[in-house]
């Protein structure tokens, strides 16, 4: 995967501001930076993590004024030489310093190859780099924490201490099988499976915070369901703070599911607004309501709305049968009006889960982010404490190295011997080793740096 050629890429946006960045990582990001930059000193005379004033120049024409940061391998974000040209960040400069960088033999990069190339370069392991994208695409604090914290290492440190135990006990059957003289594997396997059972538990605390990790990195998929005019919209724009969705007195009007995302308490909701659900002989409309129904399926929360100020009806009962399995909080809303609901009216729900809310006012909104906070963590997110699985490339390989250890675990209990306890060890081992990028193939290597972003 390695390539030890030079490359380049603009590091900041494309649009216009005030700086823009154009990175050069390799060999010969230093020597051809020198013969392009002209200031007091030349670059190559500059110590590391040095800065220089000067410009860039295209044969005797000037093309801007740049500050550009030298730093030297192997102690640089990519391991290697890299020289950082601070220019004016117009689209047009940067793609005239990018043409004459290419000119000069230097490759554009790849999406993600500087950090590729911090991975290959053993500075960063699977998990940082993957925590790298995280903290560039977090859009709540608790996920951004929680990237930091991965970049930090602290995933790479828990898998790894993991790894050193299932490969010790490896390492000790095969020398007792290999020298019984000084090795002795009587009522190892009592042993074995106490060390078993402890990086089993590991392992399922770690795939137990699969779900709560999801919904920090990705937010609560949130569909807003109810009958017509009940005032699903509106609650949608009180959230978003904005007129998104299309609020009128005509049942029916929104016809189909509007999607926004917003930060709602420090945490993120996928907020799905849904057509009212209702018998009707429209084709269109029919189709807004079975697409509600199906956003309601997927949904991690379901929100159902009632008008406070209308008897129940068909619809509504329909619809409280409906949630009473999934995830529901109950907005009751026009609180800001005379109530003909009754306690009667609403029985066999779960009363902490309805919230008297007013979309007009905003009344009862506090309640309810600390309702979805309350049913979705366990207990306050505390970083220093508890590691996160965010990915589902990491809970996936954490599943299949629990499930090796639970083949080790039925080997010892038909009282195999111990060489097939080997066998679903190092299955075990090298499933944890693709969390870190161990034992991670080229091509899945390849395709996860190919999802960031260009400069990255």
């Amino acid at each position: 995967m390695y390539k030890n050629d030079t490359i380049c890429a603009v590091a900041t946006g494309m649009g216009q501001s005030a700086i823009g960045i154009i990175r050069i990582s390799g060999p010969e990001a230093i020597e051809v930076s020198d013969r392009l930059f002209r200031g007091r000193r030349r670059l190559s005379e500059l110590p590391s993590f040095t800065a220089a004033f000067g410009h860039i120049y295209d044969g005797d024409k000037k093309m801007d004024e740049v500050i550009a940061l030298v730093m030297k391998g192997p102690h640089t974000y990519t391991t290697e030489d890299t020289v950082e040209l601070d220019c004016h960040g117009g689209p047009l400069v940067m793609r005239r310093i990018m043409e004459l960088l290419v000119k000069e033999g230097i490759r554009p990069a790849e999406p993600g190859e500087f950090t590729k190339r911090a991975y290959l370069g053993g500075r960063i392991d699977m998990t940082g780099a993957e925590a790298v994208m995280d903290v560039i695409n977090a859009e709540n604090d608790m996920a951004l924490q929680s990237s930091l914290d991965q970049l930090s290492g602290s995933l790479r440190k828990a898998i790894t201490e993991l790894r050193d135990k299932i490969l010790y006990e490896t390492a000790f059957i095969e020398s007792a099988i290999d020298d019984p003289e000084n090795y002795s594997l009587d009522g190892y396997s009592e042993k074995l499976d106490g060390v078993i059972n402890d990086v089993a538990a590991s392992i399922d605390k770690l795939i137990e915070t699969g779900d709560e990790g999801r919904i920090i990195k990705e937010g609560i998929r949130t569909a807003i369901v109810g009958r017509p005019n009940v005032g699903k919209s509106s609650i949608m724009n009180m959230l978003t703070g904005t007129d998104r969705a299309i609020v009128t007195d005509i049942e029916g009007t929104t016809r189909d599911t509007l999607e926004e995302y917003i930060s709602f308490g420090g945490i993120t909701l996928k907020l799905i607004d849904t057509a009212g659900i209702r018998d009707t002989d429209d084709a269109v409309e029919k189709i807004g309501v079975d697409r509600a129904i199906e956003s309601m399926e997927k949904a991690d929360l379901v929100m159902l709305v009632l008008d406070s100020s209308e008897s129940l009806n068909e619809n509504d009962i329909r619809l409280i049968e409906m949630i009473r399995d999934r995830k529901y909080i109950v907005l009751v809303n026009k609180s800001d009006m005379e109530s003909v609901l009754g306690d009667g009216d609403l029985s066999g729900l779960d009363k902490d889960r309805i919230i008297q809310i007013s979309a007009k006012s905003g009344e009862g909104f506090d309640l309810l982010r600390d309702k979805i906070r309350e049913m979705f963590f366990s207990a306050e997110i505390d970083f220093n404490n508890q590691i996160y699985i965010t990915n589902v490339r990491h809970k996936a390989s954490l599943i299949r190295a629990k499930e090796s250890l639970d083949r080790v675990k039925a080997s010892i209990e038909d009282g195999m011997g111990e060489d097939f306890y080997t066998i679903d060890l190092m299955a075990a081992y090298e499933s944890l080793g693709e969390i870190i990028g161990e034992t991670l193939e080229d091509d899945l290597a390849d395709k996860i740096f190919s999802e960031f972003c260009m400069g990255k």
